[in-house]
């Protein structure tokens, strides 16, 4: 996705804290021919999370905005994309917990820059499925799987399918999710690329009952078959902080660094959720 990429709702934890995830979703950069030969490379800020593995409570629904700020991005208009730089990204995440082991999502996608006004950017739906936690598993473990579509304007690549496996533990004061993601368009002209591999994942420690403080990783590197040259992937780090407003709310906001020429190179991000019975 662009930045208008944790999952703020709550994490596998006693103090329910929020976690961490980037979606990585809508709009495609296309690389100058120097460092791509011309391939299409993902570009994704609209919601940056890094999943915990804890799905939504039967019965209640989890409201959350994600709001992405690109100070320093891609300035002009590369082919058919809106440039990133100066952008506002704002995404609507509705998620529903139908049993102890499973949830969907669904996904509004808006950008705002000067001379573009408000627009609609796209809309996903994702359902997600849990390891139970009675199964006793040393670790969570979910399973996302994420299809939508983006307008056109926003992305080469109008249908999108992404698997995302969640892998994360609670050890004290420690938190660790791995996020190893696999992207593939449906319709557009990275469908010959096929399937592409988009790591996250997040390391975080309770400073106090309050305030988490972590750091959250998101990459994506290339098709399965070959990854891409260094400088034509995606490498950001974010500094986060994660506040414990009580068990109805999710707090997330970090300052992140790119650092190829692939990648927007500085964002700034929040997420703000509210579960409602």
């Amino acid at each position: 996705m662009i930045s208008l990429y944790d999952d703020v709702r709550p994490r596998t934890s006693r103090r329910g804290r929020p976690r961490a995830r980037r979606r990585r979703t809508c709009a495609i950069a296309a690389l100058g021919v120097a460092l791509s030969g011309g391939r299409l490379a993902a570009q994704d800020n609209y919601e940056i999370q890094v999943y915990g593995a804890e799905t939504v409570a039967p019965a209640v629904t989890m409201f959350e905005l994600h709001s992405n700020y690109t100070i320093d991005g891609r300035r002009a208009e590369d082919g058919a994309l809106w440039p990133t730089e100066g952008a506002v990204h704002e995404t609507l995440e509705i998620t529903h917990g139908f049993t102890p082991w499973f949830e969907t999502g669904f996904y509004v996608f808006s950008s705002a820059r000067t001379g573009q006004g408000w627009q609609w950017v796209g809309d996903h739906i994702r359902p997600r499925l849990r390891a139970p936690a009675s199964w006793g598993w040393p670790v969570g473990v979910s399973l996302s799987m994420e299809v939508g579509y983006q307008r056109p304007r926003v992305s080469a690549d109008t249908w999108t399918w992404e698997i995302r496996p969640i892998i994360d533990r609670q050890v004290g004061r420690w938190y660790l999710s791995v996020n190893p993601a696999l992207e593939r368009s449906l319709r557009g002209p990275g469908v010959t690329r096929g399937f592409e591999f988009a790591p996250a994942g997040t390391v975080g420690y309770d400073v106090t009952p309050f305030v988490n403080v972590a750091a959250e990783y998101y990459g994506s590197v290339g098709p399965l078959r070959g990854f891409d040259p260094v400088q034509a992937q995606q490498h950001q780090l974010f500094g986060a902080v994660n506040l414990n407003f009580g068990p109805h709310w999710e707090f997330n906001a970090g300052l992140g660094e790119g650092f190829t020429r692939g990648t927007d190179h500085l964002i700034a991000k929040m997420i703000l959720g509210r579960r409602v019975p």
